[in-house]
């Protein structure tokens, strides 16, 4: 079938041709045949990366298919906290609601329950929350095809794992993933107006601290920041809350959509009423599509440290962010230990920018902020637009060196490699 273009309609892949494989001897063949024949080949999850990630001029082969049948541990099968193993293709939408139906949740889930497991963990997508690690966080094994046509297995504590988790597509298709579950939980969300930048800016760690998982959602507006929005587990204490109000803030009287007079009919559900976790925990409901997707996305991560002095920095440039922007998001993750991670080894803010389709001036517009935030350490999101390249993003990441050398032992004849990896990574 033909390849087409990415979510956004913002690029479209070179491929000729998409595979679309149901299991993983189907993978290891195609891949095996593509490295006989000198052809490059990339994985391709739910086409939601904004730049060049899953290009190929070769042979793309979509996950899609690859959704397979969910199988439990024993713990997870007494409905307690253990592991699932799920097909790499699978939405998590679709997981979740196959988790509830077991008794069982994940720690956390992006804003969009629309992407898929495989892709998500692979570009170290994340929810929010300050003590709540990115979607790759939980996973405890993967298998996956390497550069040979070999099927590799790699369990939590393995001398790899750490560096294959977050992979960005260069050690192979990955096929299966075994994630953590625990008991499904309850999320009450409330949406809340009014908080003024002083006010955020006086102790953001009380704001985004305010629950379980917290956004603030902003235009960059003189007078403050647009909505934050406190998703709170029902088992928690109910005392945090009382940051946002104490800070200035009032809770919407109605349900609210993060663009300011945008129906909320796609968002999910407000007014602090409480749900299971899989109808809180994302910003949009999987039966809708949250936009028509002419938009764009960028996100810089920095450690959470200096979220204070980087949101001023950002202050400076509205005037010049505005025309473009549609919203931009604050919201925290967790450190960790998986070596491609935005969060690797520092607690996390991430700024995210949902742009206007307007490509060529955004791209003008990013090294502008890129440098604003240079001064922070900022990490670019592995699958949102950004012009960082090798000579920038290296040094930001410690074991980058270690990746490279675990490239070339999954990948020995660079079947993985394409123009995106050699310009931002190898």
């Amino acid at each position: 079938m033909g390849t087409g273009q990415n979510w956004a309609g913002n690029l479209r892949y070179s491929a000729t041709t998409v595979h679309e494989p149901r299991e993983a001897a189907e993978v290891q063949r195609l891949v095996a045949d593509a490295a006989a024949g000198g052809v490059g080949v990339r994985a391709l999850g739910s086409r939601h990366s904004f730049n060049d990630i899953a290009d190929s001029d070769g042979v793309l082969i979509s996950t899609r298919l690859l959704a397979g049948e969910i199988s439990c541990d024993a713990e997870a099968d007494a409905g307690r906290a253990g592991t699932v193993a799920v097909g790499a293709g699978i939405r998590y939408g679709e997981l979740a609601l196959a988790l509830q139906e077991r008794g069982l949740a994940v720690a956390n889930l992006a804003s969009l329950p629309h992407i898929s497991v495989g892709g998500a963990v692979a570009t170290g997508t994340h929810g929010s929350g300050d003590a709540v690690g990115s979607l790759a966080t939980a996973v405890r094994g993967i298998e996956l095809v390497d550069g040979t046509g070999a099927v590799r297995v790699l369990r939590d504590g393995d001398a790899d794992f750490a560096g294959a988790v977050v992979s960005l597509g260069a050690l192979g298709i990955v096929t299966r993933v075994t994630l953590a579950v625990e008991p499904a939980f309850t999320v009450a969300q409330t949406v809340y107006e009014g908080l003024s930048w002083s006010a955020l800016l006086a102790d953001v760690g009380a704001i985004t601290g305010a629950g379980y998982s917290v956004s603030v959602f902003t235009r960059w507006n003189d007078d403050g920041p647009d909505q934050v929005w406190v998703k709170r587990r029902e088992s928690a204490p109910g005392e945090e809350a009382d940051a946002v109000l104490a800070a200035g803030a009032v809770a919407a009287p109605e349900p609210r959509h993060p663009l300011p007079g945008i129906s909320a009919e796609s968002c999910t559900e407000q007014l602090g009423v409480p749900g299971p976790w899989f109808e809180r925990l994302p910003h949009f409901r999987l039966a809708f599509t949250p936009s028509n997707g002419a938009e764009l996305q960028s996100e810089y991560l920095i450690p959470r440290q200096h979220a204070a002095e980087a949101i001023t920095a950002l202050r400076a440039l509205g005037d010049r962010i505005r025309p473009l922007l549609q919203i931009c998001e604050l919201r925290t993750v967790a450190a960790d230990e998986l070596w491609l991670s935005s969060a690797y080894q520092r607690d996390t803010l991430g700024i995210h920018f949902t742009w206007l389709q307007h490509q060529s001036e955004v791209e003008a517009l990013l090294p502008v902020i890129e440098a604003t935030l240079a001064p922070f350490s900022a990490r670019p999101h592995w699958g949102k637009l950004f012009t960082q390249t090798t000579a920038a993003i290296a040094p930001l990441y410690p074991r980058h060196a270690d990746f490279v050398a675990l490239v070339a032992a999954y990948d020995p004849h660079g079947v993985f490699r394409n123009d995106y990896l050699r310009r931002v990574l190898l």
